[in-house]
């Protein structure tokens, strides 16, 4: 039990990250997972805003010999990120109940730990009467380490915050910090007083791990105004008040300008990765800023609404029936600490708020400081049952047994949502892409959450077939991109330097968000797309993905040069110049789909099957059934859920 009393928050961390290694993912997943990694294993750039903390940290961890693969351990580091946020979480809370009279609305903020003096007690109403500045909120000990254990459980076990662990991921890291953000936010108004000099300590710790939290994530912007509560509430608004902010700036702006500065330092040195190429002040500024994302910031009061709807909709699905202590929470510290009501209200509106404005389909991460400030609320929320219950026999074994149950049915009902332990598929997929094209070949495309990230990982870091090209069309609007493919690929552009310095030059204003030609830059911009086929087809296989010959093509935004065409060949398409039948390989490659699946699995399913399809109605086309029947027995046996046509399903029955 002293062990339980004394390591609490540090066993519930290591109990979370045990649960947390039956669903970390043993290789690359969705979106960012392969160019994350490859950023940190080889000290790259990542996309905006960089993350320079988060690259460091993780190619650091990523030199520890351990006998995993690559990307295995830096999930693994993505593990240790959100069990170690927990800890923190778990520590804050028996931190807060400790001293929960701190936070109501009477009490003065001074140090917690020191008592009203004789002098305070002495004062006097106008009345006569003693004024009490707080009324001392008695809660017994056992259930201070229950409730915040339990509210550290229904956290961890969420399903947004649970995902985070699961694979490498910026986020991971972000959980940690915020949790220490706010730790360090509730020491320093606890326990410094209002005066200005030995006392200023615990702000300038805070300073420091609020800029770490910056250099990792952006969005640790959405804790400051309940910073800046808790700050005035404890300092009044004075000279002194702000001359003690600028003396945290004075820690703040050297330590985030020093870890930033990893940025044009790398970059100078032209990674394989290279996102934004931030060797300037003007690129520095761009990339950290995201100034390519904010598109989406903002866009419109309809996607504020969809978005809106989306967290509402989504809200009880994190938490289940953990989601009551939550409510409680909320009434128990409106009654009884109200300060402690107003940051967590002002933190969790002001995330939601925010949040809601960016229009981007992956947004549930955005709200995960508000899902922690509902973890908070239902640290008191099981205050409020003990409390409510506590004259019961037994109360507190009442109390933990409701609480528990509750978290053993979210963990069941989340853990499917979040398991990865058996998702290879696009690991698969990317291997299966580039297997199926020749030496030397380039690949166009811009599945960027499906193979182009993940593409990254496995040619760089285990040098899997480093002699294939991939180029991303999308990215190839950026001006840095054009550095990176020279470095990656020497050979691909140097026939069309011309055509690329003139893109680039029309490039310049837009990027700098100044007045520009969109039909000249629109149509340079096609030019660019035919010249990258016209100048490479004679020497290297060139291979187009389907989704830019179903949008791009039919659209007329890719032309083909003259006289060439495509034809289906396994997962791509093949620039051909003849009409006569050109032949493909067997579609002998494996894809291990996962039990669950989501949004990006079937679209990998709907690539793969449309891709066989087509090939199979080429091989017919041609007149040869039996080579149409091998890509049609391949979409029957491994893609269950694509929808076969009838005209090649009759050919099976035939």
């Amino acid at each position: 039990m002293k062990i339980i009393k004394k390591y609490y928050y540090l066993l519930t961390g290591i109990f979370v990250f045990i649960v947390y290694l039956f669903t970390l993912a043993p290789s690359v997943v969705q979106i960012d997972s392969g160019e994350l990694a490859t950023v940190q294993a080889m000290l790259g750039i990542a996309h905006p805003t960089g993350y320079p903390l988060f690259t460091i940290i993780g190619y650091l961890f990523s030199l520890i010999p351990l006998p995993f693969t690559k990307i295995f351990q830096l999930n693994l580091l993505a593990a240790l990120y959100a069990s170690a946020g927990v800890s923190v979480f778990v520590y804050t809370s028996k931190l807060i109940l400790d001293n929960l009279e701190c936070f109501s609305a009477g009490h003065r903020t001074e140090n917690a730990a020191r008592k009203h003096s004789k002098k305070d007690k002495k004062k006097k109403r106008k009345n006569g009467k003693e004024k009490e500045e707080t009324k001392s909120i008695a809660i017994n000990e056992s259930i201070k380490y229950a409730a915040s254990i339990l509210g550290g459980l229904i956290v961890a076990f969420s399903e947004t915050y649970w995902v985070q662990s699961t694979s490498v991921e910026v986020y991971s890291l972000h959980l940690l910090l915020i949790n220490l953000i706010i730790l360090f936010l509730i020491k320093a108004f606890l326990f410094e007083d209002d005066s200005f000099n030995k006392e200023l300590k615990g702000w300038l710790i805070f300073a420091f791990i609020l800029a770490l939290g910056f250099t990792n994530h952006m969005t640790t912007l959405l804790i400051l105004p309940g910073v800046a509560y808790l700050y005035f509430i404890k300092n009044k608004f004075s000279p002194a008040s702000l001359k003690k902010i600028a003396v945290m700036l004075a820690v703040f702006f050297p330590v985030l300008i020093l870890i930033y500065l990893y940025l044009p330092l790398r970059a100078a040195q032209n990674p394989v990765l290279n996102w934004g190429d931030p060797v300037d002040l003007e690129r520095i500024l761009r990339h950290i800023s995201g100034k390519q994302y904010q598109v989406w910031l903002f866009a419109s009061v309809g996607a504020a609404k969809q978005q809106l709807a989306h967290f509402a909709e989504t809200l009880p699905a994190q938490f289940y029936f953990s989601l009551i202590f939550a409510l409680a929470g909320i009434y128990f510290s409106f009654v009884k600490a109200r300060k402690l009501f107003a940051f967590l209200t002002i933190t969790f509106l002001f995330t939601v708020l925010y949040s809601i404005n960016y229009e981007i389909h992956d947004i549930d991460s955005y709200f995960l400081l508000a899902y922690i400030s509902l973890g908070y609320f239902s640290v008191l929320g099981i205050i409020k049952l003990f409390s409510a219950i506590s004259k019961k026999q037994n109360a507190l074994l009442i109390t933990i047994g409701i609480a528990g149950a509750s978290i053993i049915f979210q963990s069941y009902s989340n853990i499917n949502k979040v398991d990865q332990n058996n998702v290879y598929i696009f690991e698969d997929y990317t291997k299966a892409i580039i297997n199926s094209v020749p030496e030397r070949s380039i690949i166009f495309t811009y599945q960027w959450d499906y193979f182009v990230a993940a593409s990254y990982y496995f040619r760089y870091v285990e040098n899997f077939r480093g002699d294939v090209a991939v180029v991303d069309k999308e990215l190839l609007r950026r001006s840095w991109y054009f550095n990176q493919l020279n470095n990656n690929y020497p050979y691909l552009l140097e026939r069309m330097r011309n055509d690329v310095n003139r893109f680039k030059e029309a490039l310049k204003p837009f990027e700098r968000s100044e007045q520009f030609n969109p039909q000249l830059l629109e149509s340079l911009y096609r030019k660019l797309m035919t010249d990258l086929i016209a100048t490479n087809i004679n020497e290297r296989g060139f291979y187009i993905a389907p989704e830019i010959v179903e949008n791009e093509m039919q659209k007329g935004v890719v032309v083909l040069p003259e006289g060439l065409s495509i034809v289906p060949d396994l997962l791509l398409f093949k620039v051909v110049s003849t009409n006569k039948y050109v032949p493909a390989k067997n579609p002998d490659f494996q894809l291990r789909f996962p039990g669950q699946s989501n949004y990006y699995i079937n679209m990998i399913e709907t690539f793969v099957g449309s891709m066989l399809a087509r090939r199979a109605m080429y091989e017919l086309k041609f007149g040869k059934i039996e080579r149409a029947k091998v890509y049609v027995n391949k979409i029957i046996s491994d893609l269950a859920n694509y929808p076969l046509p009838s005209s090649l399903r009759n050919i099976i029955q035939n």
